[in-house]
């Protein structure tokens, strides 16, 4: 897409009226900063404003991931040669292509569920964000996001030029994706045992894929021989950032989708004022168990339901298991919901730290009240049902103090069995 096209389906987010007077996603906090002079912006050549953005929202290079795959609105410009590097932390999700117009980039936010934006990479353009509507949700709100805004890591067979080859079939990498079904058209640096991933590969037989043989692709940890890796921040596409990132995209979705199902639901209950008072006891039925199930959905993301098992011990290469596991917080015994296990699941203490997150807290009250209700029931044991079979008593006492200990604004009654 063209600068010029880019921008048609784009609302500039700063000098126009009807925005909330407070900032509601981080990328909005940061245009505030940018309003008020208290942040510029160094441009680099080659990189554009990469490094600075970067830095000005708290994202470590460390969490780079890379995709080569054409499945990009700059899709023209990312081949297997020049990759898509993706970075992320717990609020905001960046995008950079070599050589592109724009940094692309996503924010889960309170009202809109997740918001989608774009910053000019020209040195002399003008410094803020892009808000996208149409040109970012004729994908990322669609069946594949279940009809609301939100991300989506797709697994495809990719041929030279890095085209998906869809034919050959593709994969929505969900919490219980095979590691065998993962990574088509992405770079993947790390050791995994003995598992053969889709990364790495570049499908050369589009008519019978698994005749070829992925054996070369698996255990790399150096690209430096698939594309000029200077051209980036790093030279990794970290094996663990990759499952981070699936994860936390996944529980993101589920945040959105139930703020976005509360938010409407309680705007028809409003509405339902003046209806007959049977009537409206129905609705009002319907529309709670709506929140509820919405509820449900982000407990079930939380504690790691239908997670994949690791088959063999996993590690990454950038340093970013390291840094992410330093960010705490710990209680009393050193723990943390941050902590990684990486040998026969992903973290030690299934209990997603994205409770810490922005878009967790700014779930709707209604919301909020179910989640913690179903997590007490869980973590004490009073819920054994098949959903979380996968959490041990010991992961659950264990769970429940970690978050006791760390979480802010716990309800009165929370950890009472």
């Amino acid at each position: 897409m063209s600068r010029f096209g880019a921008a048609a389906a784009c609302i500039l987010t700063f000098g126009l009226a009807g925005w909330a007077d407070e900032p509601t996603n981080e990328v909005l906090r940061l245009q505030s900063k940018i309003d008020a002079g208290k942040v510029s912006f160094k441009h680099v050549e080659g990189q554009g404003y990469l490094k600075s953005l970067l830095a000005e929202l708290g994202v470590s290079e460390s969490s780079q991931t890379l995709v080569f795959s054409k499945t990009s609105f700059q899709s023209e410009k990312i081949t297997p040669r020049t990759p898509r590097a993706l970075y992320f932390n717990d609020d905001v999700y960046v995008g950079y292509v070599p050589g592109g117009e724009v940094v692309e980039l996503s924010t889960p936010d309170p009202e809109l569920g997740t918001a989608f934006y774009t910053f000019d990479q020209k040195a002399d353009a003008p410094t803020g964000f892009l808000r996208h509507t149409d040109s970012c949700l004729r994908c990322h709100n669609s069946a594949r996001t279940r009809n609301q805004p939100g991300h989506i890591l797709r697994s495809v067979f990719p041929d030279r030029t890095g085209t998906p080859v869809f034919s050959a079939g593709s994969a929505l990498v969900e919490p219980g994706t095979p590691l065998s079904d993962r990574w088509g058209g992405w770079y993947v640096t790390g050791t995994h045992g003995k598992v053969q991933h889709r990364g790495n590969w570049v499908l050369a037989n589009t008519k019978s894929p698994d005749a070829e043989d992925r054996t070369p692709n698996q255990n790399l940890t150096d690209l430096k021989d698939r594309f000029p890796v200077k051209a980036y921040l790093t030279p990794h596409s970290d094996i663990v950032a990759l499952l981070v990132l699936e994860h936390q995209a996944d529980v993101h979705n589920r945040l959105s989708r139930a703020t976005l199902t509360a938010n409407e639901a309680l705007r028809h209950l409003e509405l339902m004022k003046e209806d007959k008072a049977e009537t409206a006891d129905l609705r009002r039925a319907s529309h709670m168990r709506r929140i509820e199930l919405a509820a449900e959905d982000v407990v079930r993301g939380l504690l790691y339901t239908g997670e994949v098992k690791l088959e063999d011990e996993v590690k990454g290469t950038s340093g970013f298991a390291e840094q992410f596991a330093k960010r705490g917080p710990e209680d009393g015994a050193g723990r943390s919901l941050r902590q990684f296990d990486l040998k026969s699941r992903l973290f030690k203490y299934p209990c997603s730290y994205l409770i810490y997150s922005r878009a967790f807290d700014d779930l709707p009250a209604e919301v909020k009240v179910m989640v913690w209700k179903r997590l007490n029931e869980v973590l004490t044991g009073r819920d054994k049902t098949e959903a979380f079979a996968h959490l041990s008593a010991a992961d659950r006492k264990a769970i429940r103090e970690i978050v006791t200990a760390t979480k802010r604004g716990l309800p009165a009654d929370w950890g009472k069995e």
